[in-house]
């Protein structure tokens, strides 16, 4: 699996990795999260011909964030990595950093990969079980104050949301809700048996349900 580097435009520290070649899928981190724990993932993905990118959060600083700052900083990669247009995509508050790249940058996005909906709060995972070397604790209180949901999905924009059936942290209604609020943009699939951190636990069945909806094999 391909090691983690940093992009650092105008200062910001901007920790990703990219793995495979074709078209392109980036993958956003949860919250506290670095972007080792969807390596797993990623080079699953990676394997049906599709260039995967994880990212992370930029250092936090004094200064405050937006989630358009950090939507931003995903498109600046994407920049820097020659990436015109991709499934934009994440874990968790990943997600919905990714639901607001689709908003605020269209036309770079063909499709948006929820892993698990965030709703009317962020999610609140416990990290106490959670290895170390997947841990980023110097971001989560400037994710934690940036956080915002969108109030939509952007126009004429596919969704997928694969969520876990047992995730207590953001249940599936997250994801029924999001689909019944957009039924002709939004799909939903299930992964059965999988609690929060399924993209790590059950990467198997997600890579699967990912590669089925966009015929990758």
């Amino acid at each position: 699996m391909s090691e983690t580097q940093i992009f650092e435009p105008d200062g910001r520290a901007i920790p990703y990795t990219v793995e495979g070649d074709g078209p392109a899928l980036v993958l956003i981190a949860g919250a506290g999260l670095n972007p080792t724990y969807l390596g797993g993932l990623a080079h699953s993905v990676s394997e049906e011909d599709f260039r995967v990118v994880r990212v992370g959060s930029r250092r936090a600083t004094d200064a405050a964030v937006t989630m358009n700052d950090l939507a931003r900083d995903v498109v600046d990669l994407m920049d820097h990595l020659d990436i015109a247009d991709a499934w934009v995509g994440g874990h968790a508050f990943g997600g919905t950093v990714a639901r607001v790249v689709a908003l605020d940058h269209h036309d770079r996005v063909n499709g948006v990969l929820l892993l698990g909906v965030e709703a009317q709060a962020p999610a609140e995972p416990d990290l106490s079980g959670v290895a170390a070397r997947f841990l980023d604790g110097g971001i989560a209180d400037m994710q934690r104050a940036a956080w915002a949901v969108p109030a939509t999905v952007a126009a004429d924009v596919p969704v997928l949301v694969v969520q876990g059936a047992d995730d207590d942290v953001l249940p599936p209604a997250n994801g029924e809700a999001l689909r019944a609020s957009a039924p002709d943009l939004v799909s939903v699939v299930d992964v059965e048996h999988a609690a929060h951190f399924f993209p790590a636990t059950h990467v198997v069945a997600t890579s699967w349900a990912i590669e089925d909806y966009l015929d990758w094999d």
